[in-house]
């Protein structure tokens, strides 16, 4: 299950991040057996070099590694321990990656059932979003054993530029949740910030750049820029899928006894927009929940200073 020197990779979930991640391990030379729910992606990376496979536990039997980049906790299960699933195809010396952001609790139970057939399963999660997916330059926070880190290495080092051990199964979880946190307070303080500048007439992008040659720097505003500036908003990272991430960290810290305050907030404030059927737009869009109460646009005072709507 080999083409030359690189081993067959399974990837399952071909969504804004895993296709162009997919993509990558083509061009570093892998065969890539892929499958999705969705017919689009599927074809469009067999027209590149892939092949298909009709399941999950199809994928798995074909490949000894398997890559799944999913929405949420149940996708993951579903795709592991569902009809079909890939651990039917479980065998001693097979190895699962999984890159999704999901629970901790459901990554430690996948990675119990894994072993339980003599083989193993890695929580892989990334940050970087769609930008460092194409790049081949995502973060990566690896759970699981020192074998399977060892092993899978090389592999990540084709989606990624930072790959980082953070320990036993589900510990690259509790990296990802924590990092999700971060994140989204972030894009939430530079809505706020940008929202006040406008509000009280000043040009946002003259904020922006003053922000960012400064201690308020952040790779949230290098990246997400464009999208609050200009007010558009398409995915990126959906909304919603942030939300899972925060629901997820707000369920860790009360399994350990932490308040996350700010972070109980922001989840409230994304949870109005996916109420208001933002639910699908990128993250960075957090700003329209602060435009809305302040009757403000921050795209319309780029330029040329603050314009209250209606």
């Amino acid at each position: 299950m080999t083409s030359g020197q690189h081993p067959a990779i399974g990837f399952i979930g071909l969504g804004i991040m895993g296709r162009p991640m997919a993509r990558n391990l083509l061009r570093a030379g892998h065969r890539v057996v892929v499958h999705d729910v969705v017919a689009a992606p599927v074809e469009e990376l067999v027209g590149e070099g892939a092949e298909r496979a009709e399941t999950p536990r199809d994928v798995a039997a074909a490949t000894d590694l398997l890559v799944t980049m999913l929405p949420d906790s149940p996708d993951v299960e579903a795709v592991y321990a569902g009809p079909a699933g890939a651990l039917e195809a479980a065998r001693p010396g097979w190895l699962a990656i999984d890159m999704s952001s999901i629970a901790p609790r459901v990554a430690r139970e996948l990675a119990v059932r894994a072993a339980a057939a003599g083989a193993e399963m890695l929580d892989a999660p990334v940050s970087g979003g769609d930008k460092g997916a194409i790049a081949g330059t995502l973060s990566i926070m690896v759970g699981g054993s020192d074998a399977g880190f060892d092993r899978a290495r090389p592999i990540l080092g084709a989606m990624g530029r930072t790959i980082v051990h953070v320990g036993p199964s589900g510990a690259g979880q509790v990296a990802k949740v924590c990092n999700q946190v971060v994140v989204a307070v972030v894009i939430e303080a530079v809505a706020e910030a940008l929202v006040l500048g406008a509000k009280a007439g000043v040009d946002p992008a003259a904020i922006a750049d003053v922000l960012q040659g400064g201690l308020a720097a952040t790779k949230v505003l290098e990246v997400r820029r464009e999208n609050i500036l200009g007010g558009r908003f398409e995915p990126g990272f959906r909304a919603r899928l942030h939300l899972k991430d925060l629901r997820n960290a707000l369920e860790l810290a009360r399994e350990a006894g932490v308040l996350l305050p700010a972070t109980a907030e922001v989840e409230q404030m994304m949870q109005r927009m996916r109420i208001a059927g933002r639910g699908d737009d990128d993250h960075s869009g957090l700003v329209t929940v602060l435009e809305d109460l302040a009757g403000i646009r921050v795209c319309d005072a780029v330029g040329r200073g603050a314009t209250p709507t209606a």
